[in-house]
């Protein structure tokens, strides 16, 4: 019995993918494997939306290789999408699949023999057509479940439209299917996955579903106590749908809402399908229905032609806004996007001082978020994620819990009263509050 690992880069999709690549494994007969058992294959699964991700793609076949010499390394994902050739050629890289590709990689690499020369086979970008269901299932308390791939916004720094192909779907009778099974496995938690979630609805180059009509169809799933709407864009989350989460008994209070630049000069040059003033409304609708509710941001700095000013608009914008945290990203050129040919170019030590003030904001704001809770009682799914003798989990509306360890807590929804914030920067619970569990 062979024994093959896993190393998952990048977004939740990905881990959704490489889940269900280990289950096709097994089903073979292949038994799988912690990364440092001596495996006989190594799968790596890449993520390419900074140059950082490349690099640590190359670290980690370094890393496979000093485990098990003699492996068989394969890599898969967006990175190999992206850069087969270049991939081929590092060092103790065995083969090479594209997005096409990767879901036949045990039909394809014929038994994982070793042959002189990397096998490439990565298609252009243009043959993957196909939705390729996927979901993680025992990897950790909450599963990742895909319902779509690709896009076709095209935004001035993005790859993943070259990385993923086109905009394409799952069926809702698809995924209630794939939710029910989950379902089957005790999993309390579900977070919807995609590169687009809220372009869900088309199949074969047609729209013929939408997501809000997924979500209340989702909503029916008996056995699954919480629905997460990993990310969407702000053009896309209509009053429809967040007037629905506000009323829904499994459809938490969270969203994260990419932005990208609190300044409508940049959004326009990024090519994003709005402008700041939508965001605005977008948060100003969620927080007047469901005042408790986290909101996430995706904000990038250093673009092409961001003065300081433009910089400034971004920060004041942000401070003012009503969020809960945000995930900075610092541009970096990405080869055939619009923007690598865009003049105005961002030191990058000017780019990393941005950042460095954006994430200090951050913390301030989830500070600020986790500060007005305190007090209030919400249900923690805990998970099995235990330091110096605490047990965590999150809030519906996304808050980090520690309490004392407890076994029984793992994988259980537990009512609990917010206490204060330790120095960890989570927040701590009034112990006698753990009693009961949750029912909807």
């Amino acid at each position: 019995m062979k024994k093959v690992a896993f190393y998952t880069l990048g977004c939740k999709l990905n881990f959704s993918e490489t889940s269900t690549i280990g289950r096709q494994f097994e089903e073979k007969g292949y038994l799988k494997v912690d990364f440092q058992e001596n495996p006989d294959i190594f799968i790596i699964n890449t993520c390419s939306v900074t140059e950082n991700a490349d690099k640590k793609c190359k670290k980690i076949v370094k890393e496979a290789k000093k485990i098990s010499p003699d492996s068989y390394v394969a890599i898969i994902g967006c990175y190999a999408q992206l850069k087969p050739t270049e991939i081929s050629e590092i060092e103790g890289v065995d083969a090479v699949l594209g997005a096409a590709e990767k879901f036949r990689l045990i039909e394809l690499l014929d038994g994982f023999a070793k042959v002189q020369e990397t096998k490439v086979l990565a298609s252009e970008i243009t043959e993957a057509t196909a939705f390729n269901n996927a979901f993680s299932i025992n990897d950790r308390t909450r599963t990742f479940l895909k319902v779509q791939d690709g896009c076709n916004y095209g935004c001035a720094f993005c790859t993943i439209p070259l990385a993923r192909g086109k905009s394409r779907s799952n069926t809702i009778e698809s995924v209630l299917a794939s939710a029910r099974e989950i379902a089957d496995t005790k999993v309390k938690e579900i977070v919807l996955t995609g590169v687009n979630i809220g372009d869900f609805g088309i199949v074969d180059g047609k729209r013929n579903e939408r997501f809000a009509d997924l979500v209340f169809a989702l909503e029916e799933v008996e056995g699954i106590d919480r629905f997460r709407i990993s990310s969407i864009e702000p053009n896309l989350l209509t009053n429809e749908i967040i007037e629905f989460a506000s009323r829904s008994k499994r459809f938490v209070p969270h969203f994260h809402i990419p932005l990208q630049s609190g300044s409508n000069t940049i959004l326009r040059k990024m090519g994003r399908r709005y402008l700041r003033e939508l965001y605005v409304d977008r948060v100003s609708k969620i927080k007047t229905l469901m005042p408790q509710a986290c909101i996430g941001v995706d904000v990038i700095v250093g673009f092409p032609g961001e003065t300081d000013e433009l910089f400034l608009e971004t920060y004041n914008f942000l401070n003012e806004l009503d969020i809960s945290y945000l995930h900075v990203f610092t541009y970096s050129e990405r080869a055939n996007t619009r923007a690598v040919e865009m003049d105005g170019i961002v030191p990058l030590k000017k780019r990393n001082e941005r950042s460095k003030m954006l994430r200090i904001l951050s913390e301030k704001k989830r500070r600020k978020f986790y500060e007005e809770n305190l007090g209030n009682t919400f249900t923690v799914l805990f998970e099995e994620d235990v330091e110096d003798g605490k047990i965590h989990g999150f809030t519906e509306n996304y808050i980090r819990v520690a309490a004392k360890y407890d076994p029984m807590l793992v994988n259980e929804l537990k009512l609990v009263t917010l206490d204060k914030i330790n120095e960890a920067g989570n927040v701590e619970v009034r112990e006698p509050e753990m009693v009961y569990e949750k029912h909807f």
